[in-house]
C-alpha cells in the first residue's frame, strides 16, 4: 500500500481518536500542566533551591488546582466538546477557568494550608500553567491542521482572488479538508493594505493584474473569485485575466444563498453567465414583507411560470395562513407543489386550474379562496409569437388582466401587484402595448377602489426563465451552433430570478396605489458579448450569426419611459413613477379591434390618445 493510500486513513484515525477521547485527553493534559506549573514556580521562587521546597504544601496546591480546574471547566463547557479545539473562544474560557483556579488556590493556601506555599506561588504558577495548557493546544492544532491539508498530488493548486473574510473562510475550509479539489497556493487582493497579508501561511502576492504572474510562479490551474457580493463588472475583468492566465474560474455563491452560514470548500462552484451578467446584493426589509405576507391569504397567478413558481417559493417562507396557486397549465402546478413541499400529489385544494380569461371562473376562484394578497403573474410574454398572434396577447394580457383585477376589487383585496415587463416602457411591440393597458388598469382600478392598494411592478429580461436568451444560447451551443444574435448592438438588461422575485416582493409592501415601481437591474448587457463569452467557456469554435431586429424588438431597452421620474422614496432598487389610469370602458373592445389599434400603433411608433391620456382621469 502506498503512502498516499495509507494518508487519510491515518488522519481519519488520529482523528476519530482524539474526538472519542478528547473529554479525558484534555483534563490529562490540563491536570499535567498544573503538576509541572506549581513546582516550576515554588522552584523559582526559592532560587532554585531544591531544599526549600514544601513538598506537603505543593501536593495539597496541585490536588487543589486539579480539582476546581475540573468542575470550574466542566461549568465552562472545556470538556464538554463546547468550544472549536484551539479556538479563541477555548482559549478565553481556559484563561477564566485558570484565573479561578489561582483565585481559590491562593486563597485556601494562605488561610487553610499547613504547610503554606509563599503567596507569589500560586501567580507564577498561572503563567506557567496556562502557558503549557495553550502551548498543547495550538500545537495539537497543528498536527491535525497538517494531517487534513489535501494532498498536493491530488489537489489543484488554486490562485483566491480576495483576502478579506470570504478569503480567509475559503482558504481554511481548503487546508482543513483532506478530500478538497482545491489547494491554495496564492492569495490576490487588491486593496493595498493586504499586501504582506498571510492567511494561514498562504501570502498575498499582488493585486488582480499579477495573476499570470502567480499562476507561472505556483503553477496554478484555478482561481476562486472568494468574494461573495462580487460585481459582474469585477467577475467578468477577473474572469478576462483568468482566462489570459489559462485559469479555470470558480466563484462562489451571493450572499443571499449563504443563508447565514461559514463558507466551505463545497460552496465553490464554477463560474455562470449568471456571474457574468450580474448579481445586485438585495435588501430586504424582512420586517415590512412579513408584515403583508405572513399570516395572511395569497394568491399567486401564473404560478407555474418562471417569476410565478419563485414567488410561490419565496412567499412560502414568510408562512402565509394560505397559498393559493393558480395556473393553467396543470403540470406547472404540480412541478411548483413539488419544489415546496417536496410532493405533489395534487390533492390541495390551492392548487387552482384556471383560465385567467374566464372572468366567471376568476370571481369563482376569488370568492372561494378570498386571498388578501395578490400577485398577478400570468401573462403571454414571448414578442415575436404575439406580433404574430396579436389578439391571443390582448386576450390574456389585457382581458385577463382586467377579470384578475374585477375579481380581485369585488372581495375588497388589500394589496394587487401586477407583474409588469420593461416592454411596457415606451412600448414599441404588441407585448409592450398590453402590458402598458394592463399597468393603466391596474391604476384605474386603484382609483376607483376605497379599499385595498393597487401597484404595478416592472422588471427586464430574467435568467434561468423559460425561453430567454440564455437558454437559447445553451441550446444552441449543445446543438454545435450556430448562436444567432439579431443585432451586434443589442443590448438588454438581466437579472437573476431570485433578485428579481426578492425585489417585486419587497415592492409590494413599499408601493403605493396606482404606481409603477421599477426595479433597478444595473447596467445593460450586450448580447453579443454574452454570446462570446458562454462560446468561450464551451472552448468550441461555434459561430455567431446576426439575423436582424424582428418587428416591435428595440435595439436598447429602457426601464422608464422619457417622460417618467427616478424617484426612489423607500428602497435604493426600486423607483416609483406615476401611471395614468384606463377607464376599463376604453379596452371594452373586440380582441380583434383592440389589436388592429395597438398593431397600428407599433408600425407608426405612436401613442394613441385613448390608451395614453394627458392627465389622469381621462379615458
Amino acid at each position: 500500500m502506498s503512502n498516499n493510500d495509507r494518508g487519510p486513513k491515518r488522519e481519519s484515525w488520529l482523528f476519530s481518536q482524539f474526538v472519542r477521547h478528547r473529554r479525558p485527553f484534555q483534563m490529562g493534559i490540563d491536570a499535567t500542566a498544573w503538576a509541572v506549573a506549581v513546582p516550576v514556580a515554588s522552584f523559582l521562587r526559592h532560587d532554585f533551591d531544591a531544599g526549600s521546597l514544601r513538598v506537603g504544601g505543593l501536593v495539597l496546591y496541585v490536588v487543589l488546582a486539579w480539582a476546581v480546574q475540573g468542575a470550574v471547566g466542566m461549568s465552562e463547557g472545556l470538556y464538554r466538546g463546547r468550544f472549536s479545539f484551539g479556538s479563541f473562544e477555548e482559549v478565553a474560557a481556559l484563561a477564566r477557568t485558570s484565573v479561578v483556579v489561582t483565585a481559590i488556590g491562593a486563597a485556601v493556601n494562605q488561610l487553610a494550608f499547613p504547610d503554606r506555599l509563599p503567596s507569589s506561588v500560586p501567580f507564577i504558577a498561572l503563567f506557567f500553567a496556562l502557558t503549557l495548557m495553550c502551548a498543547f493546544r495550538y500545537g495539537w492544532r497543528l498536527a491535525l491542521d497538517r494531517h487534513r491539508r489535501p494532498s498536493a498530488e491530488r489537489a489543484e493548486p488554486t490562485i483566491v482572488f480576495g483576502a478579506g473574510e470570504g478569503g480567509q473562510q475559503v482558504v481554511t475550509s481548503m487546508l482543513r479538508d483532506p478530500d478538497s479539489p482545491y489547494l491554495p497556493v496564492a492569495l490576490l487582493d487588491d486593496d493595498p493594505a493586504k499586501a504582506r497579508l498571510e492567511l494561514r501561511g498562504v501570502p498575498v502576492v499582488g493585486d488582480r493584474h499579477a495573476m499570470a504572474h502567480a499562476a507561472a510562479r505556483f503553477r496554478a490551474t484555478s482561481l476562486v473569485i472568494a468574494v461573495p457580493s462580487a460585481p459582474a463588472e469585477l467577475i467578468r475583468d477577473l474572469a478576462a485575466l483568468a482566462g489570459e492566465a489559462g485559469l479555470a474560474v470558480k466563484v462562489l455563491p451571493p450572499v443571499g444563498e449563504l443563508l447565514g452560514d461559514a463558507l466551505s470548500v463545497g460552496d465553490i462552484r464554477p463560474l455562470s453567465e449568471r456571474d457574468l451578467l450580474g448579481r445586485h446584493e438585495v435588501k430586504t426589509d424582512l420586517d415590512a414583507i412579513a408584515g403583508y405576507l405572513t399570516g395572511k391569504r395569497v394568491l399567486v397567478t401564473g404560478a407555474g411560470g418562471s417569476i410565478g413558481s419563485e414567488l410561490c417559493r419565496q412567499i412560502h417562507r414568510f408562512a402565509p395562513a394560505a397559498l393559493v396557486m393558480l395556473d393553467r397549465d396543470e403540470s406547472a402546478l404540480h412541478a411548483v407543489q413539488l419544489s415546496i413541499e417536496g410532493r405533489a400529489l395534487l390533492d390541495d385544494g390551492s392548487l387552482v386550474v384556471a383560465d385567467i380569461r374566464d372572468e366567471a371562473r376568476m370571481h369563482e376562484v376569488f370568492a372561494e379562496h378570498r386571498p388578501q394578497v395578490v400577485f398577478h403573474a400570468a401573462a403571454l410574454k414571448h414578442l415575436p409569437l404575439l406580433e404574430l398572434h396579436p389578439e391571443e396577447g390582448v386576450k390574456t394580457n389585457v382581458f385577463g388582466s382586467l377579470n384578475v383585477l374585477r375579481a380581485a376589487q369585488r372581495i375588497r383585496v388589500e394589496r394587487f401587484v401586477n407583474i409588469s415587463t420593461d416592454k411596457a416602457a415606451d412600448p414599441t411591440s404588441m407585448l409592450g402595448y398590453t402590458k402598458r393597458i394592463a399597468e393603466r388598469l391596474t391604476a384605474a382600478i386603484a382609483d376607483d377602489s376605497a379599499d385595498g392598494t393597487y401597484l404595478s411592478v416592472r422588471f427586464g429580461n430574467v435568467l434561468g426563465s423559460r425561453g430567454s436568451v440564455l437558454t437559447a444560447f445553451r441550446a444552441q451551443l449543445d446543438a454545435g451552433g450556430p448562436i444567432t444574435v439579431t443585432h451586434p448592438e443589442v443590448t438588454r438588461y438581466f437579472m437573476t430570478v431570485e433578485e428579481a422575485v426578492q425585489l417585486v416582493i419587497q415592492a409590494g409592501a413599499v408601493g403605493r396605489d396606482g404606481e409603477a415601481l421599477i426595479l433597478d437591474m444595473g447596467e445593460p448587457v450586450r448580447i453579443a458579448d454574452v454570446a462570446k463569452r458562454m462560446i468561450e467557456a464551451s472552448g468550441k469554435r461555434i459561430e455567431i450569426q446576426y439575423t436582424g431586429l424582428r418587428p416591435g424588438e428595440k435595439l436598447h431597452e429602457v426601464l422608464r419611459a422619457e417622460d417618467e421620474p427616478d424617484h426612489r422614496p423607500f428602497h435604493e432598487l426600486i423607483s416609483h413613477v406615476p401611471v395614468p389610469p384606463l377607464d376599463p370602458a376604453a379596452v371594452d373592445l373586440p380582441p380583434s379591434t383592440l389589436a388592429a389599434q395597438a398593431a397600428e400603433l407599433c408600425r407608426a411608433g405612436l401613442r394613441h390618445p385613448s390608451f395614453e391620456p394627458s392627465s389622469r382621469g381621462d379615458s
